[in-house]
């Protein structure tokens, strides 16, 4: 008999701990699936030069889809190169974001030092003007995105 009550003490244990391990499992797989969320403001022309390629014209891709890095994501220059899929979350205006709208860019300056100035400082990216416009509402200064490298 105290073998049997032995295996109902340890079936009651797993019992017990099945829910975190499926709540832990549960997060896991959502964290894999998303990326971080940031911020991202966006400037215009002149775009060069760039504190990744100088002046170099075959930095930029031909969509015009790219971004110059926030301090957060800049990594000492490393960021140079880098691709990122970007989405609108959300913003201050409602209906701000382009819904279903996501983008990939590649980093191509750092936005500390740009030759243009951002719409607003302090942003985990700055996206050209073309690749706010394809996921915002281009009037708005700043929006919040997800965003993950590629």
């Amino acid at each position: 008999s105290s073998s049997h009550q032995t295996s109902q003490c340890r079936m009651s244990k797993s019992h017990q701990l099945f829910p975190w391990l499926s709540l832990f499992l549960l997060v896991l797989l959502f964290h894999a699936s998303h990326g971080d969320v940031g911020t991202t403001s966006q400037y215009s022309p002149p775009y060069t030069p760039t504190a990744c390629y100088g002046n170099d014209a075959s930095q930029f891709p031909s969509s015009n889809l790219f971004a110059a890095a926030g301090e957060g994501i800049w990594d000492n220059g490393a960021a140079c190169g880098r691709q990122y899929q970007v989405r609108c979350i959300s913003a201050v205006v409602p209906r701000t974001c382009i819904p279903d709208q996501t983008i990939q860019i590649k980093i191509v300056d750092r936005a500390q030092t740009s030759v243009s100035r951002p719409s607003r400082d302090g942003t985990t990216m700055v996206l050209s003007t073309t690749a706010f416009g394809t996921i915002a509402n281009a009037s708005a200064s700043s929006i919040n995105i997800e965003f993950q490298q590629v």
